[in-house]
C-alpha cells in the first residue's frame, strides 16, 4: 500500500551497521525532509561518512519520549536491538536493558507522539524458537512450540509482545514488524558472518541444520519500503531456499569442528581463547534444529523478492575467500586421502589371520 512518505523520521541504533545504513538511505530519499538518528553512542569512524545527511542526537531510550515528541516524528524505525551480549559493555544485563526496556521506552514515546503515522520494528526469525517439535516451515502465524533457551529469542518475544500492545493503543498507526533471518553480505559484520569467516567452525556433532539468510541490501530495501509505504503487519524476511550447515561450511572453505552440544556451551570461553567466535544458546539451538520460514506474505505485500539464501551466502564467500583454509581442490584431495586411508586399514584387517584368543585350544 503506497501512501505519502513521512516528512520526519526517527531511527534508533544509528551507531551500528544496520541503523547507520538505514538512516543514510532514508536521508538520501528526496521525499523525506528530515532524518534524525537517536543513539547513546557515537558511531565508529567507518560509519560516520554515511551519516552526513542525518541529524544525530546522542541519547538513550529514556530520552526518547521528549525527543520523538519534540521532533514531530511521523515515523519511528526502531533498530536498537542487539543479538549477542557483550561482556565488555555489561553482558546479558545490558543486552536486556537495551532490547526489552529500551523498546518499552521507545514505544511509550511513540504512543505519545500525536503526529506519528508509521512504526517499523526490527525483529528476528528467532521469535519462532528452535526445538524438535518445530514444523518444517514457519509462517508468520506459527506460535513457538517451546520457550526459547537463548536470551536473544526471549527478548524478541518480549519486544513483539510490546508492539502488539502498542497496536491496540494506537490502531491508526501502521505498525510493521520485520522478522529477519540472519543477515549476510560481503560487508556486514555480525556474529554469524564472523562465525563463517573463522578458519575453524564449531558445529554440533551429529546435526546438520537447515539455514536461511537474507542479504543486507534486501533487508535495507524492505526497511526503506516499510517507511515510505504503509505495510502494517508482521513479515518474515529471508531469501528463498536453504543451505545445510555442513554445506555452508564446505562452500566457505572452512574446517568444521564437530563438538557435542553440551561442549559448545561449556567450552565457549575456551573456543574464544583459541580465536574461535563464541557461540551462544541462540546459535546452538539454531545449529541443532535449523529454521526455515515462509516469505510469501512479504513478497505479496511488498512486491519484492529477496535474492536467494544461496546467492546471498555466495557473495559473502567471495568477499572472504582470502581467509579460506581449504580451496575446493585441496578439500577434494583431503577427502580422497581420508577415503584411501580407510580402504588401506580395511584391506590390512582383511589380510590379517584371525588371532587366537589367549588360553584357547584350536587342536
Amino acid at each position: 500500500m503506497v501512501t505519502s512518505p513521512p516528512s520526519v523520521v526517527v531511527v534508533t541504533g544509528v551507531s551500528r551497521y544496520l541503523g547507520a545504513r538505514v538512516a543514510a538511505r532514508l536521508a538520501a530519499d528526496p521525499r523525506i525532509d528530515r532524518v534524525v538518528g537517536l543513539d547513546p553512542h557515537d558511531p565508529p569512524a567507518g560509519l560516520l561518512g554515511l551519516l552526513d545527511g542525518v541529524e544525530r542526537i546522542r541519547a538513550d531510550a529514556r530520552a526518547a519520549t521528549e525527543a520523538i515528541a519534540d521532533l514531530g516524528a511521523e515515523a519511528v524505525v526502531h533498530l536498537a536491538v542487539t543479538s549477542v551480549p557483550d561482556g565488555r559493555h555489561g553482558g546479558r544485563a545490558a543486552m536486556k536493558e537495551q532490547n526489552v526496556i529500551g523498546t518499552m521506552q521507545v514505544l511509550a514515546a511513540a504512543q505519545g507522539a500525536p503526529g506519528l503515522r508509521k512504526l517499523v520494528v526490527r525483529s528476528s526469525t528467532a521469535a519462532y524458537g528452535a526445538s524438535f517439535r518445530d514444523p518444517a516451515v514457519f509462517t508468520e502465524d506459527t506460535e513457538p512450540r517451546a520457550v526459547p533457551r537463548g536470551p536473544f529469542a526471549r527478548d524478541i518475544l518480549d519486544i513483539e509482545g510490546y508492539v502488539r500492545g502498542f497496536r491496540r493503543r494506537r490502531p491508526e498507526v501502521a505498525a510493521t514488524v520485520l522478522r529477519f533471518a540472519p543477515m549476510i553480505s560481503s560487508t556486514a559484520e555480525t556474529s554469524l558472518t564472523r562465525y563463517f569467516a573463522q578458519p575453524v567452525v564449531p558445529t554440533v556433532l551429529g546435526r546438520n541444520a537447515r539455514l536461511q539468510f537474507v542479504h543486507v541490501e534486501d533487508a535495507l530495501e524492505i526497511l526503506h519500503r516499510s517507511v515510505i509505504e504503509d505495510h502494517p503487519g508482521t513479515f518474515n524476511v529471508a531469501g528463498a531456499g536453504v543451505l545445510m550447515l555442513a554445506q555452508a561450511v564446505r562452500r566457505a572453505g572452512r574446517v568444521a569442528l564437530p563438538l557435542p552440544e553440551s561442549a559448545l556451551s561449556t567450552g565457549a570461553s575456551l573456543l574464544r581463547n583459541l580465536g574461535v567466535e563464541q557461540i551462544g544458546l541462540d546459535q546452538i539451538d539454531l545449529f541443532v534444529h535449523g529454521r526455515v520460514v515462509d516469505t510469501s506474505r512479504l513478497i505479496r505485500e511488498f512486491g519484492f523478492t529477496p535474492r536467494t539464501t544461496t546467492a546471498a551466502f555466495e557473495e559473502f564467500i567471495q568477499a572472504h575467500v582470502a581467509g579460506s583454509t581449504l580451496t575446493a581442490d585441496r578439500l577434494v584431495a583431503a577427502e580422497q586421502a581420508l577415503l584411501d586411508g580407510i580402504r588401506r586399514v580395511r584391506a590390512a584387517a582383511d589380510a590379517t589371520p584371525d588371532r587366537v584368543p589367549v588360553g584357547s585350544d584350536r587342536s
